[in-house]
């Protein structure tokens, strides 16, 4: 078996079997690339069937001397799924970094913003023009509905309902979860859709989407970064933020106003708890006041 071939067959895996997104197996398949691309330049031409303990050892090594420990540990991770998948197929018998342990690397908590920090961004948006319409409808939907950035951009007219109170997502392998939406974003929403949308000349491919470029195409991943970077600049806000910053910041804000883990974890669309609990960074001041306020021995009883 070719890497060539193993890459495709595990990139359909991926896909079918696994359902996962195509940012996702990109991703996968470049550390993948990685690995055989190290093994060219150590003119070492081993398979996918062939590759030993050994050889894994020195590439982990050869990494180790370029990248961060959070990088290291995502593609030994992603190496361990690939061989993993081909010991579940029957090409090998084992997996060879069964005994390859990932370098530490903590938890990183991204930074989050504070409402009036939100407010900055929003008032630093041009009214005057279309697409100033358009971003701040993007803007108070990243917050008010806590979506990834591909759930943005793939958002469709259809699945807005908003008499119920409700926007239908597809997230990570076409995941479908409904997450309410205040009408104060409906409106903004609204105004976007009647006074500048319509009259966009919309492309064929783009006529359900939400969010239209000026040529009447749906936006982009890094358009969005681009709109937020630089209002993070006109705002004067020095944080380092992207659309995932406004997914953070509407958990955090969630459960700080008393919202419980299981209802973020369902409107972030998050398999697991422990993923939701990453974004969950109250600090001790917060903890303590919540042992204070809600547990029976948190308070002091006078005899």
């Amino acid at each position: 078996m070719k890497w060539e071939h193993a890459l495709k067959d595990y990139k359909n895996y991926l896909r079918i079997e696994r359902g996962l997104s195509e940012n996702t197996i990109v991703n996968y398949s470049r550390d993948l690339k990685r690995l055989v691309q190290h093994l060219e330049q150590m003119d070492i031409s081993r398979s996918p069937l062939q590759i030993n303990k050994e050889d894994i050892q020195e590439f982990v090594y050869h990494i180790a001397k370029e990248l961060q420990p959070r990088s290291q540990a995502r593609i030994i991770s992603g190496l361990k799924g690939f061989f993993t998948y081909l010991v579940f197929e029957d090409y090998r018998d084992d997996n060879p970094l069964d005994l390859i342990e990932s370098p530490k690397t903590g938890r990183k908590l991204p930074d989050t913003l504070a409402e009036e920090e939100i407010d900055q961004l929003i008032n630093a948006i041009n009214l005057g023009s279309p697409q100033g319409e358009r971003n701040r409808a993007i803007l108070e939907t990243l917050y008010s509905c806590g979506l990834r950035v591909t759930e943005l951009i793939t958002l469709k007219l259809s699945d807005l309902y908003f008499e119920e109170g409700f926007i239908n997502v597809f997230g990570k392998g076409d995941k479908q979860r409904f997450v309410p939406i205040s009408e104060h974003t409906q409106n903004y929403i609204n105004i976007y859709i009647h006074k500048i949308r319509s009259h966009i000349d919309i492309k064929q491919e783009s006529v359900d989407i939400v969010f239209l470029n000026r040529r009447g195409s749906g936006l982009t991943r890094a358009m969005i970064f681009t709109i937020i970077k630089n209002l993070a600049i006109k705002a004067g806000i020095k944080k380092t933020i992207s659309p995932h910053t406004f997914r953070h910041s509407f958990a955090t804000h969630l459960l700080q106003n008393g919202a419980d883990l299981r209802s973020i974890q369902q409107m972030l669309g998050h398999e697991s708890i422990t993923t939701t609990e990453v974004y969950m960074h109250l600090d001790r001041n917060d903890l303590a006041k919540a042992m204070q306020d809600f547990h029976p021995r948190g308070k002091q009883h006078l005899s």
